[in-house]
C-alpha cells in the first residue's frame, strides 16, 4: 500500500469535515488538527511497521507489531491526560444507566444478526482453520481500532464539533458521523505501491452502515470503550468462523 493512502482517506472524508465545520458552533479547531495528526501518525506507524518489521521468521503473517505499536501510542496519549478526560475517551469501567446499556446491546445484536445472515449468504466458505487468524482477530484489531476510532478520534472530534442531537438521552454529533464513515473508507480505499487506486464502494457503505455504526452505537450507549472492543472482536471472530464453515 502506498504511503499516500492515509492522505487519500483524509481527502475523501474532508467534505464531511467541512460540512461539520460549517454547521457546528463553539467548536475548537485545534482538536480537529490534533485528530488529523493523531490519525495520520497512527496510520503510518502501522503501515511502516508492516513494510520494515517482518515477523515471517516466526511464521506470522499478520501485522502484530504494527497493532501493538498503535496500542502503545494510544495508551501513551490516554495516560497523558486527566482521569476525567480518560472517561470522556471511554477508557473507564463505568457504564451509562442499565437501560441505556441494554438498548445499546439490543441495537448491536440486531446489527450482528443481520451481518451474520448476510455474510452466510455471500461469504466464500470451505476455508481451513488457522490459529493465528483466530488469535489475531479475537484480540488486536478490535482493541487498537476501537481505541483509535471510537475512543481518541471520537473524543477529539466531539471537542472540535460539539454534539447537539439527542437520541435516547445521549448526545450525537458530526464527530460520530465522521468516525463512522471514516472506518468504512479506511477498509474500502487504498492506493497500491504501484499507484493503482482501489475504491470498493460496497465495502465502504456496508462497513460504515453495519459494522462501524453498530459498535459506534454500542460506544455511545455503554459509555465506555470496553463494549465496542468486545463487539468489534466478536464481528471479526464471526467472520473467521463463517469462512471455514
Amino acid at each position: 500500500m502506498s504511503l499516500l493512502t492515509p492522505l487519500i482517506w483524509i481527502l475523501i472524508i474532508l467534505p464531511v469535515i467541512l460540512i461539520a465545520f460549517i454547521k457546528s458552533e463553539k467548536g475548537q479547531l485545534k482538536y480537529l488538527v490534533f485528530f488529523i495528526l493523531y490519525f495520520l501518525v497512527d496510520c503510518y506507524i502501522q503501515q511502516l511497521s508492516r513494510q520494515y518489521i517482518s515477523m515471517e521468521f516466526l511464521g506470522l503473517k499478520f501485522s502484530w507489531i504494527g497493532k501493538i505499536l498503535s496500542l502503545v501510542m494510544s495508551l501513551v496519549i490516554i495516560y497523558s491526560v486527566s482521569k476525567s478526560t480518560r472517561q470522556e475517551i471511554g477508557f473507564t469501567t463505568k457504564t451509562n444507566s442499565k437501560k441505556q446499556l441494554i438498548v445499546g446491546l439490543l441495537f448491536f445484536f440486531g446489527f450482528l444478526l443481520f451481518d451474520f445472515i448476510f455474510k452466510m449468504i455471500l461469504f466464500p466458505k470451505g476455508g481451513s482453520f488457522d490459529l493465528e487468524t483466530f488469535a489475531f482477530q479475537a484480540t488486536l484489531p478490535g482493541l487498537t481500532e476501537e481505541l483509535a476510532f471510537r475512543g481518541i478520534s471520537l473524543w477529539l472530534l466531539e471537542k472540535a464539533f460539539p454534539p447537539k442531537w439527542t437520541f435516547k438521552g445521549l448526545k450525537f454529533g458530526w464527530g460520530f458521523i465522521i468516525v463512522t464513515v471514516l472506518f468504512g473508507v479506511v477498509h474500502g480505499v487504498f492506493l497500491t505501491a504501484n499507484h493503482a487506486f482501489k475504491f470498493d464502494l460496497v465495502t465502504i457503505v456496508y462497513l460504515a452502515l453495519i459494522s462501524s455504526l453498530s459498535v459506534g452505537i454500542l460506544r455511545k450507549f455503554s459509555g465506555n470503550i470496553i463494549y465496542p472492543i468486545l463487539g468489534h472482536n466478536t464481528i471479526n471472530i464471526m467472520n473467521a468462523i463463517i469462512r471455514i464453515l
